[in-house]
C-alpha cells in the first residue's frame, strides 16, 4: 500500500459566527453582491474534502451571498499550480500549506499580514506552538488549522514475542532513549534477519520530523534570533549519535534514511518492522487494512517530551480580491464545531487550545486519540516557531544531504554537525 495522501510530508464554547465575522470586517446581515466570492485550492482526502465542504456550507449559510470555490488539487500538483498563479498575477485567495512550507511563502511577501482582519484576541483560541507556527516577524500570515504528530504505531504480536509487554500508556511513563534501545535490541534478537525492530519515518520532506530528536534533547536547530545556527551542540550531537546506531546496529533496515523512496509506514504495514513512527492521519488506512493486532504509545524523551508540529495552516494571498471576505473565512474554519468535526473525521489534532485541552475522540480508534493529543502537547512554541522560518525549504534539503552521509555514508558526528551547521548558515544568509 502506497500511503501517498500525505506525502513529506495543542476555555471551552463555541463563539456564534455574526459577531466574529462582524469583527473581521465582513457585514453578515443582509444579502451580500454576488461578488462576495473566494477561491480555495487544497488537496486532501475524501474524509479531508468532505470537512471542507461542511465547512464552507456553514460559512455560505452564515453569511448569505457569500460564495467559497473548492479547488481541489492532487498533493503533488498543488504547489506547482499555486506558483504559477502567484507569478501569473491570479493566485488562489485561500490556499492549504504544510507548516514547513509557510515560511517560504510568508517570508517572499506572497501571503496577507491578517493582523489588521482579525479580532482582539483571536491569537488566544490557539494553542501557542500552534500560532507560533503561522508567524512572519511576529506578524500572523495564516491561521493554524490542525496538527499532528508522530508516536510509535506497533506490532503487538511481535512485540509479545520478543517479551516487550509493558508498553508506556501515559507521556509521562514513555520510553527514555536508553529503554527504547532496550527494547530495539530485544526485538533484534527475537525477529528474524530479514525483519527489523522498527522503522522511522523521516522521507523526504519528513526529514522535519528528525527534528524531534534534538528537541528531545533539548537543544535546537536555531537560535532565539530565528537565523542563527544552533544545531552544532551536545544536543545535536546526541541526537545524530543515537539516530545514526539505528543503522549500525541493525534496528531499522538499511534502505530506510532519509532519501529513501518508500514510506515507513509501508514497511510497518507489510510486517517487516515491528515499530513505527506515525501519524494520527494512518489511522484510518491501518484499522482498514491491517489483520494483526496493533496499538500506539508515545516517543521516548531524553531530556524532554518532544514531536514533530505536522499538519497545515490556511493562509490568505497577498493580492487576494476580496481579503475581508478570506479573513472571515478563515476565522469560520477554526471555529471549535468544524474544527472538531474536520480532525474527528479525518483523524488530525486540533490547533484551538480548548479543543487540545479537553481532548477530541476519532471517528476511527478513538481509543487510540489521547496518545496522539499528548504527543501534540510536548510541542514547545520554540520547536514550532523554528519550523516556520521563511529558510525551512534550503534547511530540509541541508538536513537530508547531512543526515544521509551520517546514516548510511560514513560520515562522522563533528563532520556532520559542523556541515549542518555551515548549510543553515549559508540558507539563512540568503
Amino acid at each position: 500500500m502506497q500511503l501517498s495522501r500525505r506525502t513529506f510530508l495543542g476555555a471551552t464554547g463555541l463563539a456564534t459566527a455574526a459577531p466574529l465575522l462582524s469583527s473581521c470586517g465582513f457585514s453578515t446581515g443582509g444579502s451580500q453582491a454576488s461578488t462576495d466570492a473566494i477561491t480555495f485550492t487544497t488537496w486532501g482526502t475524501d474524509a479531508e474534502l468532505a470537512g471542507f465542504r461542511s465547512a464552507i456550507q456553514r460559512f455560505e449559510k452564515a453569511n448569505d451571498g457569500a460564495r467559497v470555490t473548492l479547488n481541489a488539487v492532487p498533493y503533488e500538483q498543488i504547489f506547482t499550480n499555486v506558483d504559477a498563479q502567484i507569478q501569473a498575477g491570479n493566485p488562489p485567495d485561500v490556499f492549504r500549506v504544510p507548516y514547513y512550507s509557510f515560511g517560504r511563502y510568508a517570508g517572499a511577501g506572497q501571503l496577507l499580514d491578517l493582523t489588521p482582519h482579525l479580532e482582539d484576541g483571536f491569537a488566544d483560541r490557539f494553542t501557542p506552538q500552534a500560532w507560533s507556527a503561522v508567524q512572519n516577524d511576529d506578524k500572523p500570515y495564516g491561521v493554524p488549522h490542525h496538527t499532528d504528530t508522530s508516536v510509535i504505531l506497533y506490532n503487538t504480536r511481535l512485540l509479545r514475542e520478543a517479551g516487550v509487554t509493558d508498553v508506556p500508556t501515559t507521556i509521562e511513563d514513555a520510553w527514555t532513549w536508553d529503554e527504547l534501545g532496550q527494547v530495539a535490541t530485544r526485538l533484534r534478537s527475537s525477529l528474524p534477519q530479514d525483519r527489523y525492530p522498527m522503522i522511522y519515518n523521516w522521507q523526504g520532506n519528513g526529514v522535519t520530523r528528525w527534528l524531534s530528536w534534538l528537541f528531545e534533547a533539548d537543544g535546537r536547530f536555531l537560535a532565539e534570533d530565528l537565523t542563527t545556527p544552533a544545531i552544532d551542540s551536545e544536543a545535536g550531537r546526541a541526537a545524530v549519535d543515537f539516530t545514526r546506531s539505528f543503522f549500525s546496529k541493525g534496528w531499522v533496515p538499511p534502505n530506510s534514511s532519509v532519501k529513501a523512496t518508500t514510506y515507513a509506514a509501508d514497511t510497518w504495514f507489510a510486517q517487516t518492522a515491528a515499530m513505527t513512527w506515525g501519524g494520527a492521519f494512518l489511522l484510518p488506512d491501518a484499522d482498514s487494512a491491517l489483520d494483526f493486532e496493533w496499538g500506539a504509545t508515545y516517543s521516548p524523551r531524553r531530556d524532554r517530551s518532544a514531536g514533530d508540529f505536522g499538519g497545515n495552516a490556511l493562509v490568505v494571498t497577498k493580492d487576494a480580491k476580496q481579503p475581508e471576505l478570506a479573513a472571515s473565512f478563515l476565522a469560520s474554519v477554526t471555529e471549535a464545531e468544524p474544527m472538531r468535526d474536520f480532525c474527528q473525521s479525518a483523524s488530525l489534532l486540533p490547533t484551538r487550545a480548548d479543543l487540545a485541552g479537553s481532548g477530541i475522540t476519532f471517528d476511527v480508534r478513538g481509543d487510540l486519540s489521547e496518545v496522539f493529543v499528548g504527543q501534540a502537547r510536548s510541542v514547545l512554541p520554540r520547536d514550532s516557531g523554528q519550523v516556520a522560518s521563511p529558510s525551512m525549504a534550503e534547511i530540509i534539503t541541508v538536513l537530508q544531504d547531512q543526515l544521509e552521509r551520517s546514516f548510511v555514508g560514513g560520515q562522522g558526528t563533528a563532520a556532520t554537525l559542523r556541515a549542518m551547521a555551515s548549510g543553515i548558515a549559508e540558507a539563512t544568509k540568503a
